[in-house]
């Protein structure tokens, strides 16, 4: 008996047997590429869009450009405070200080110390926003887009201002003596043709003043002053922003977030003012011809009280109101479009999240 043989067909030449569709299984999709084999730009756009390193990198942007705005008025601000009962150098209106600055140092009398200021604002703001940002997320939002009470803001801003100036201090104190060294203060003696820059500043102070401890001369007044300072002022503007969206908008227009910077640095400011004040005291305790040898916080408080009254806590409040509106200002709508411009470099379709 024949036994039947298996038909095989003939193959097309140039053809492929076709599969089997009934017993075939579909192949498994292709492993996602690991992150080394994504094109770099995608790799940079990824990571500078994350919620945090964009805050980061706008809070640096947002605050030079605030600090450069109103860089004559905030160098005003600082010879107000820094005088005590007998000096009247600069006991002017803000528009005869700035007259007399202008006559004497002309446009680098305004700039003096912005440039050490930009240096120190950029990290300062940059630590400020991003680490805002990093508690909200972490500590206080249960879920991605969450909205935080007053209260978490406030605490969430005061956290944000000790990181914030505890990178940066440094700078800042140097900054506050580039600030006054220059100005025609009787106490200063005759000012030098050329002045130290701010790493020869740094370095002096270091080396005569008391070494790494110099350099944090008055933060404790400092970080008194920030914390509420900076808490204020997020959660402000967090609630006038938020009032001044109209129904029906994701976002208040470009106006109406001048608007709501200007109102949370004017109140922020206001409230916490004197403490600025005690800063600068501080700041320049042992510089020669300047110095007010105070001997703790409160020994600062009650000399400035009985010599100067309680304005004395608040000298240089009015230029420095004029420079809150325009500078908060313009460095929240810078913060808001770099921080949105950088979220929007996100590539549509990252391989890392498939």
């Amino acid at each position: 008996m024949a036994t039947a043989q298996p038909t095989r067909s003939k193959a097309v030449p140039g053809s492929e047997p076709e599969p089997d569709l009934s017993t075939s299984t579909p192949p498994p999709p292709p492993p996602p590429p690991p992150a080394e084999q994504l094109r770099p730009l995608d790799q940079f756009r990824a990571a500078i869009s994350e919620p945090v390193v964009a805050a980061f990198c706008a809070g640096g942007v947002a605050g030079a450009v605030s600090r450069t705005v109103v860089s004559p008025l905030e160098r005003l601000k600082i010879l107000f405070q820094v005088q005590s009962a007998g000096r009247d150098a600069y006991q002017l209106s803000v528009g005869r200080a700035l007259a007399k600055m202008w006559r004497e140092e002309g446009w680098r009398g305004f700039m003096r110390g912005n440039g050490t200021n930009c240096i120190r604002i950029v990290p300062y703001s940059a630590v400020q926003f991003g680490s805002y940002n990093f508690y909200k997320r972490h500590f206080f939002e249960r879920h991605p887009g969450d909205s935080l009470t007053p209260l978490s803001r406030l605490t969430c801003g005061g956290f944000a201002g000790i990181t914030s100036v505890i990178f940066t201090y440094p700078l800042d104190i140097v900054r506050t003596r580039l600030s006054i060294q220059s100005a025609s203060f009787a106490e200063l003696g005759e000012r030098p043709k050329k002045l130290p820059g701010m790493w020869k500043t740094m370095v002096m102070m270091y080396k005569n003043e008391g070494g790494f401890k110099a350099l944090y001369r008055g933060i404790i007044p400092t970080v008194a002053g920030v914390a509420p300072y900076v808490g204020l002022n997020f959660m402000t503007y967090e609630f006038v922003r938020q009032f001044l969206t109209l129904e029906g908008e994701q976002h208040p227009s470009a106006s109406r977030k001048l608007v709501a910077g200007a109102i949370s640095g004017a109140v922020a400011q206001t409230c916490t003012y004197p403490f600025d004040v005690l800063r600068r005291r501080f700041q320049i305790n042992t510089m020669s011809g300047m110095g007010y040898q105070y001997k703790s916080l409160a020994d600062a408080v009650r000399v400035i009280i009985t010599q100067e009254g309680v304005k004395g806590l608040y000298k240089g409040i009015i230029p420095n109101l004029l420079k809150v509106a325009p500078s908060m200002a313009s460095s929240w709508l810078s913060f808001e479009l770099c921080r949105d411009f950088l979220v929007s470099l996100k590539p549509e379709e990252e391989p890392l999240l498939q």
